[in-house]
This record gives C-alpha cells, sequence and structure tokens, in this order.
C-alpha cells in the first residue's frame, strides 16, 4: 500500500502544538513496526500533491477545510483515510450539535443562530448565571471562539464579534455545573482513558476553570462514560477522538465536545500503540478488497 501521512497545521493546534506533533509521530512510529512506513507531508503539500487512490492510505490528523474535502474525495475514491474526512467536518461545532442531539446523545440544551442576530430574546430559554457561545462553523483556534457570556449584551457583542470574522452561525448552550472530565479514545479497541484536566493543568484556556468552579469529584460510573463517548464518537464517525464532559452531583453526563484526533497527551505512548493496529487493520480490508477483485 500507499501510506500517507497529513500532519495538522499549527494554527489548528492552539495550545497544543508540540502534543500534537507528538502523538502524530508516535502513531507513524508504532506503525512502522506494524510494517507500514508512511511518507508525511503537511496539510499545504497535500493539497498540491496528485496521487492513486487504488491502495492508498491516509493517516491524518489535518483540519483545513480544502485539506478536509480532497479526503472526502479520496475516500470516494475507494481511500482508506483515519480519520475520516467526512467525520472531521462532523466534528465542527453546528454539525456536531445537530448530530449529537438528534441522536440522543447527552448534549447540553443548545440552539444555533446566525451571527448577524441582534435579537437578544434568544437569550430567553436560557436560565442565569450565563450561557456558552461557540463559534458554529470549525474547532476553536482563537480564545474567543468558546465563550462564556453572563449578559444579553455581552452574548450580543460576541455575535458580532464573530461576524466580523466571517463566522456565519454560532452555538449557544446552557452552561452545566459539574465536574469537567477529559476523556480520549479509540474507537474498535479497548482503549479509553479520562481524567480531570483541571488536576495537570491541561486545558487550552486557563480562564474557563474560574467558570466552570472547583472539582467536587461527583461520582459517575466511567464505563457509562466509554459508551456515551464511544457512541457519540459513531454518530460523528470518528475513530480517533477525544473530548470533555461535565458530571453533574448525580452522576449524570453531558458531552459538551467532541474533536478528531486530540493530543493524547497524558497517555499518548498508549493511544499510539492502540491506533497503529486499528490502521493496520482498516489497510489490510483495503488489501483484502484489492486482491479479492483481481481474482
Amino acid at each position: 500500500m500507499n501510506i500517507i501521512g497529513v500532519r495538522r497545521g499549527k494554527d489548528f493546534s492552539p495550545n497544543h502544538i508540540g502534543n500534537d506533533e507528538a502523538i502524530f509521530s508516535l502513531t507513524l512510529d508504532a506503525l512502522q513496526r506494524e510494517g507500514y512506513v508512511a511518507t508525511v507531508y503537511t496539510e499545504e503539500e497535500f493539497l498540491r500533491l496528485e496521487v492513486t487512490t487504488t491502495g492508498l492510505g491516509v493517516v491524518s490528523m489535518a483540519r483545513e477545510k480544502e485539506v478536509v474535502k480532497k479526503l472526502q474525495r479520496l475516500e470516494e475514491q475507494g481511500a482508506v483515510v483515519v480519520n475520516s474526512g467526512f467525520g472531521v467536518e462532523q466534528c465542527f461545532r453546528t454539525n456536531m450539535t445537530k448530530l449529537l442531539i438528534a441522536n440522543q446523545i447527552p448534549y447540553p440544551k443548545s440552539i444555533i443562530v446566525s451571527t448577524e442576530c441582534t435579537d437578544e430574546r434568544l437569550f430567553n430559554e436560557f436560565p442565569q448565571p450565563g450561557v456558552w457561545i461557540k463559534r458554529g462553523d470549525f474547532h476553536a483556534i482563537h480564545k474567543e471562539d468558546v465563550t462564556f457570556v453572563s449578559s444579553r449584551e455581552e452574548g450580543l457583542d460576541i455575535l458580532r464579534e464573530y461576524a466580523l470574522r466571517g463566522i456565519p452561525d454560532a452555538v449557544i448552550s446552557k452552561h452545566l455545573v459539574g465536574d469537567l472530565v477529559k476523556f480520549y479514545g479509540v474507537r474498535g479497541t479497548d482503549f479509553f482513558y479520562w481524567f480531570y484536566p483541571y488536576e495537570h493543568n491541561h486545558h487550552k484556556y486557563a480562564h474557563y476553570e474560574n467558570i466552570n468552579g472547583k472539582l467536587v469529584y461527583n461520582p459517575f460510573d466511567a464505563d457509562q462514560l466509554k459508551q456515551i463517548a464511544t457512541n457519540a464518537a459513531a454518530v460523528l464517525r470518528v475513530d480517533i477522538f477525544g473530548g470533555d464532559a461535565i458530571v453533574d452531583t448525580n452522576g449524570n453526563m453531558h458531552i459538551i465536545d467532541l474533536n478528531d484526533w486530540p493530543s493524547f497527551a497524558p497517555c499518548r505512548e498508549a493511544a499510539a500503540e492502540a491506533i497503529a493496529p486499528l490502521l493496520v487493520y482498516k489497510f489490510q480490508q483495503q488489501l483484502d478488497g484489492i486482491i479479492a477483485s483481481e481474482k
């Protein structure tokens, strides 16, 4: 097989450039030990690359929208792409919100609005102390892309700021009280890891802790968290995933974010060893199909 690796562009790794590069490199090293060697490209280089899809496997952390579209075209032509370009696109905030709610994944009460909206009544159905406003067209790459607002005026200001930046829509979500839990998983394997990010100073934007409050260690069922997170990843069509959940005082869990191929920073060596066999399995399916068609 022809194996290609596509690194994530630095703009799409806010405060995690080194961590994202580390898990990518460890995964390719583990894949090489399985007998597969990848030729690695940046997102820009990959866009210019001409490839034949027969026998093609792509190991991709890419998020640039043109690259995602190219990955989707390659998949439609028969290439094996992990994570799927279709899955990456479905992790964009508006898409994710619609799909998780439609598939009854526990998720905060949310509405999707145009950033051109100037009607403060859109905040009527959300109780105090405030709401989260998140850019809808992509992941968070700027600190205002996920913002807690405590007044209607602040909310409208954030929507205006998004509109000026060319962001067409936003997700407004209810603020959930509880412990923040971060998780990582590799679908189709036993690998699943969770932890409290504030215990390890592991979060993109430190000021979130002041809003979420201190940990109280609400008891919860870790197996249920794994099942909910894995179900969410299946809905979004991503194999390598991570995200965040809120656990309330009754042990109820709500997914508040799910991303394609996170950094796995506290567990990257174990994660790479789980990701590589998954890739081999998918590549071998491709090879078996090619062999069968030639008989």
